[in-house]
């Protein structure tokens, strides 16, 4: 496997998808190659885990 270079669906952004992380993947049977770069991934995390946050607050 070599690495390759995919763009991030949110900010447009190359980011590589290394052999490594692509062997990760199928290991755990994942079908698809990530969308997202790092950050961008990063930054959808921190946003479900502020939402969870805050509607744990409300009930």
């Amino acid at each position: 496997m070599e690495d390759r270079t995919l763009i991030c669906q949110d900010c447009g952004k190359e980011f590589v998808f290394t052999a490594g992380e692509q062997e990760f993947y199928k290991e755990k049977g994942f079908d698809n190659e990530p969308k997202r770069c790092k950050e961008c991934r990063d930054n959808k995390k921190n946003q479900r885990r502020q939402f969870r946050t805050d509607r744990s607050y409300q009930e």
